[in-house]
Order: C-alpha cells, then sequence, then structure tokens
C-alpha cells in the first residue's frame, strides 16, 4: 500500500465522554470530515475507532466507525487505539495522543495544565504534562487557536511553525430546533435574564461573577448558569448562591438554543481559554457577549463583544448593566456579530485537518528524521 492510500485512524474515545468543549469539537470536526470526503471521494480510507463500551454514534457516511478493546480512559489511548492504528496514520483530536504512534497528529486544545494548575489535581497535572511532552516530541501537534499556539509552543519548546491550526465553528447550533418550553421549565422569561455556559472549573470566573450580578439593583433580572450534569456541581466552592441565580445544570442543544435567542447577554467571564466556544455559539443566535478582557477571546470576538477585566468585580458588573441599558454601542455590536461567526466553519476546519493529514503522510519519512512540520 503507498502512503497517499493510507488508512486514517482517528481516535473516537470521546464518544464515551459527555459534551464539553473539547469533545465538542471533535464531534463536530468528524461529521463535518465526514461530509467533505463525500464530496471529494477522497483516496484515503478514515476510520473512527471507538471503545466498544461507546454507547454514541455520529451520523457518518464515508468514514468507518469500529469499536474495538475493551475499557476506555488512557491505558484504551496509550494501548489499544496506537495497536489497531499500527498500519497507518493516527489522528487524535481532543487532548489525547498515543505518544506510542509515531506517525501521528493530535490537537492540544490549550496550556492549560501549565498556565493554570489549581484547576487540575496534583496526579491529573502531572500526568498531562508529562504527555504532552512527549507528544511534542512524537507526534505532529495542531491546536485551536493562535493564542494557543504560541502558548504551546513556549510550554513545550516548539517552534510555532511546527503547529498547525484548526479553530473550533459555530455552526453546530444553527442546525438545531429550538425547545420552546425550556424557559418555561426554568422558570425565565425572554430579555429577563443573562445566561453563563461552562464548566464549575476555577478558570471559567464564577464566584466574581456571581458576586457582580449580585451587585445589580434591579431584582427582576436574573443570571442562568448552565454547563454541569448536576446543578449541585456549580454550588461547590461558590459559597451562598443569591436567589437570582439559577444553576440549571446540564442541557440539551434544543434548549441551549432557546437559551441563547432569548437571552440578554452571555456573560463568559473565564481567566484563561484556548479558544472559547460559547461566545460563537452566542453570536449565532445573535445574542450579544459580555466577555472578559483576555488574549484567545479577543482573537475569536475582536470588536463583537462588550469587554470587562475579569479579575475587578465592579468591572464585571459595569459590563452587565451595560448590556441592560441596551447603549448604542452594544446594537452596534448585535448587528456585526453575525458576520464574525460566519468567520468560523467546521467545514473549513475540516479542510484544514484533510491537508494536515495529507502533508504528515507524504513526509513521514523526514518527519521520523526529526524534521520539522510545514506548510500550513
Amino acid at each position: 500500500m503507498t502512503q497517499t492510500s493510507e488508512i486514517v485512524y482517528i481516535n473516537g474515545r470521546f464518544l464515551t465522554q459527555r459534551t464539553s468543549g473539547v469533545q465538542r469539537f471533535a464531534r463536530e470536526l468528524v461529521m463535518a470530515l465526514d461530509a467533505e470526503l463525500s464530496k471529494t471521494h477522497a483516496c484515503r480510507q478514515w476510520v473512527l475507532l471507538a471503545p466498544k463500551m461507546a454507547t454514541d454514534d455520529l451520523p457518518l457516511h464515508t468514514i468507518e466507525l469500529r469499536r474495538v478493546g475493551a475499557g476506555d480512559g488512557h491505558l484504551w489511548d496509550q494501548l489499544v487505539f496506537p495497536f489497531f492504528a499500527r498500519s497507518g496514520l493516527a489522528v487524535s483530536l481532543a487532548n489525547n495522543g498515543a505518544v506510542l504512534h509515531r506517525r501521528s497528529l493530535t490537537i492540544l486544545h490549550d496550556a492549560m495544565v501549565f498556565r493554570t494548575p489549581n484547576n487540575f489535581s496534583p496526579a491529573y497535572r502531572l500526568f498531562h504534562r508529562a504527555l504532552d511532552r512527549m507528544l511534542a516530541k512524537r507526534s505532529q501537534i495542531g491546536t485551536v487557536s493562535e493564542f494557543s499556539r504560541r502558548e504551546l509552543a513556549d510550554v513545550l519548546g516548539l517552534d510555532q511553525g511546527r503547529i498547525f491550526l484548526i479553530p473550533n465553528g459555530c455552526e453546530h447550533l444553527g442546525r438545531i430546533e429550538a425547545d420552546p418550553d425550556a424557559l418555561l421549565r426554568l422558570g425565565v422569561k425572554p430579555g429577563q435574564y443573562f445566561l453563563f455556559v461552562g464548566s464549575p472549573s476555577p478558570n471559567k470566573n464564577l464566584t466574581r461573577t456571581i458576586q457582580a450580578f449580585a451587585s445589580l439593583p434591579d431584582d427582576r433580572r436574573l443570571l442562568v448558569i448552565v454547563g454541569a450534569s448536576k446543578a449541585t456541581v456549580f454550588a461547590e466552592g461558590l459559597g451562598d448562591i443569591p436567589a437570582r441565580v439559577i444553576l440549571a445544570g446540564y442541557l440539551s442543544d434544543a434548549e441551549l438554543s432557546t437559551l441563547y435567542r432569548e437571552a440578554i447577554a452571555l456573560i463568559f467571564p473565564s481567566l484563561y481559554e484556548g479558544f472559547g466556544i460559547p461566545p460563537l455559539e452566542a453570536m449565532l443566535h445573535g445574542c450579544p457577549v459580555l466577555a472578559a478582557d483576555i488574549p484567545a477571546v479577543r482573537e475569536v470576538c475582536e470588536d463583537s463583544a462588550i469587554y470587562f477585566n475579569p479579575l475587578d468585580v465592579a468591572s464585571i458588573a459595569q459590563a452587565f448593566s451595560r448590556a441592560s441599558d441596551s447603549a448604542p454601542p452594544l446594537s452596534s455590536i448585535k448587528r456585526d456579530i453575525m458576520m464574525r461567526c460566519a468567520r468560523y466553519s467546521w467545514s473549513a476546519s475540516a479542510r484544514t485537518l484533510i491537508a494536515a493529514v495529507d502533508a504528515l503522510a507524504h513526509s513521514a519519512k523526514r518527519w521520523e528524521q526529526g524534521s520539522s512540520f510545514s506548510g500550513l
């Protein structure tokens, strides 16, 4: 078999995990990739390898799904996946590359295990720092933003030119039919609430955000917090939750689409992000974005958001007030956000992935000898 016809094996362990930002990236990119391959009639075969326990399915037509091996977790990533992918190229999309596979491509989404150590347990931090360093030596690395490319180059000692870029998209929620009863179930009214979407991890900055919201004088407005399988998870470490804060827990895409469409604005207060999908999802639904003034968010949103200092409670509160007052600048932002959102497409990212795999296949011999990767 020639290199141009080698099978490409995609690590599908993300099919065993609840969908958050990284899993969203993997799912949507694989589906967009499948659509692109169907259009181009690519000669190379693509196979999605998933643990046997994976119950989730994707609507694929060109990419073959195979369930292989026992168990899941890191042992599956490092032993089972590279074994079944040994005859071809290996692609890992969710921070979990296989160090034993010498012809591989791995997407590392950010440098959080190095930059925000308090987000992780000591064991997790130690393992993933070591894993990322090994992958930097043995795999072709890609990431989701220019900011993350700079960060990963710095912490892993790589030339930025060796890290290719595959951004997130946002059109996935545009395919979803909104759930008209979502607001009723939560007890909120259109235009009377702010929306937070994310995990309860320390970098999401929920404590300051809730303090800022609680300082607002208007008791009619609510803050709806979405993003954990159980609402109680969010309460850990946050102290007393004000009555006007609703812990909605994990919601379906249909419910989330409704919340985006009817919110006053999305509040995105993160202290550190590699990309940040919620602002793009909000933009897709015409929802204004209040965002922390940090590099990755500035890169994605540019002038299509109202920014604040995420370390300053008063600055966050001022952003809340500005959105509530419907100031003219916010109206201008709302007219422009759809144009900004259109710049990020899963289809375009899928084409970039295909190009990266092609480049890896054609430069495999040079890569094994340690030469740099370029051309993307």
